[in-house]
């Protein structure tokens, strides 16, 4: 009995926490969701590009395909650079890539400032230059053994030029040779330090002297590090050029006060659903929609905190998932309601319909959570933005929904509510 108390307490504690943090925020470690949500051009309106790659004849399909990823990587970093954080980039197509800038009414100031170049230099300790992206011939993300260690490592490899051997040579051994303890070489794009890879001393001799050279970013770093680090470098000498071939303002296809109408709407949807739950289901109505509560409340905090670019599909993505994680306790309780009938005690009731449940319900999930990768990996735009709440949405409601739920259906048992008739049996 008392231990049934605390769970139900610390459960409703729990969503109080959390109800507070999607509204309120913690500090500056979690926002709220008024601060951490990025809303989408459809909702608040703003500016849109189109990029096209013009491609000189004989660039191979794989040059085209690193390269658009480095233009990728290379319009966010500069995007970033500029304060819009909350820009989306994304390539469409085979040869364009589309940026998308929120509350930003002048297209073509964005173009002006984003360009289509980047500039990148390789530098030491003083702010000398001495390699630029022309000295680049290829710069490829790689994970493999570096050293004698055999140890793997995500790493960079740099293929020079013949201009930009000859200058690597001389920069190394340099660099190599200060005396300051400043033995490092600055990569920069656009002025912002990217990396700032040592240079053995052991070099201070004969420079490193090689065609090729390679970047370690430590035990910490992962893929995509390693990968961001090789397209910014190889943004400084793409393949082709970018065209601007498309701009225009976007007007919010909602706007403020319609938006609050449709999240108005999607909470009062929410609440009858909630009061059809309680009618039918009674106590089991009652304990979902807690759960329910508290999924809607973790999902908020999730989206604040991840930042995710919140768009109209988005919205129908968190709806969407909200309709699963009902559909998961509809599917539990009438198995539960089966045990009952069938004469069975409340703990086995509950405990059998979990176990005859979880497996169609896993599945079901498992479905979807699959056709949220697809869609995340291969989507472009607001596409994106779906498949980010689908994904999210399902594993969350597979967690509340079947752990806590079946913890706050065993809390009830231990209050002594036992009755058949409470169960709707």
């Amino acid at each position: 009995m008392k231990k049934s108390v605390v769970t139900v307490l610390v459960m409703v504690l729990l969503i109080a926490l959390f109800v507070y943090t999607a509204f309120c925020g913690i500090g500056s470690v979690v926002p709220s969701t008024q601060d951490g949500v990025v809303l989408g051009l459809d909702l608040v309106g703003g500016s849109e590009i189109t990029y096209e790659a013009v491609i000189p004849d004989g660039t191979g399909a794989s040059a085209i395909s690193d390269g658009l990823k480095s233009a990728t990587t290379m319009l966010r970093q500069r995007l970033d650079v500029l304060g819009y954080t909350e820009a989306n980039v994304y390539q469409s197509g085979e040869r364009q890539i589309v940026v998308e800038i929120p509350n930003v009414d002048d297209p073509e100031q964005a173009v002006s400032q984003l360009g289509t170049t980047a500039v990148v230099e390789f530098q030491d300790a003083d702010g000398k230059v001495w390699l630029s992206g022309a000295d680049i011939a290829s710069a490829k993300y790689q994970y493999s053994a570096v050293d004698e260690t055999g140890i793997a490592q995500h790493h960079v490899v740099l293929e020079f030029t013949k201009e930009g051997h000859d200058k690597f040579v001389e920069a190394t051994k340099t660099i190599a040779s200060r005396t300051d303890g400043k033995n490092y070489l600055s990569i920069q794009m656009d002025g912002e330090e990217i990396s700032a890879p040592m240079v053995d001393t052991k070099y201070a001799s004969t420079g490193i002297d090689s065609d090729s050279a390679i970047i370690t970013l430590g035990n910490s770093a992962d893929a995509d590090s390693a990968s961001y680090l090789a397209n910014i470098i190889a943004a400084g000498q793409l393949p082709f050029t970018l065209d601007c071939v498309k701009l225009q303002a976007v007007g919010a296809s909602l706007g403020e006060r319609s938006l609050q109408s449709s999240l108005l709407a999607g909470l009062i949807g929410i609440i009858l659903v909630m009061l059809f739950m309680m009618i039918i289901y009674r106590v089991m109505g009652v304990i979902s929609c807690l759960a329910l509560t508290l999924y809607s409340a973790v999902f908020a905090v999730l989206i604040a905190v991840f930042h995710i670019n919140l768009s109209l599909p988005g919205i129908a993505g968190i709806i969407l998932t909200v309709g699963m994680a009902v559909d998961a306790n509809v599917v539990i309780f009438e198995r539960i309601k089966e045990e009952l009938h069938l004469g069975k005690t409340l703990r086995y009731a509950i405990d059998a319909g979990y176990k005859g449940a979880l497996r169609a319900i896993i599945d079901a999930n498992i479905t979807t959570i699959i056709a949220a990768v697809v869609l995340w990996i291969f989507g472009t735009g607001t596409i994106i933005s779906f498949a980010q709440t689908l994904f999210i949405g399902v594993i969350l409601s597979m967690i509340i929904m079947l752990f806590v739920t079946k913890l706050l259906l065993k809390a009830a048992v231990g209050l002594r509510i036992t009755n058949p008739k409470a169960y709707c049996a």
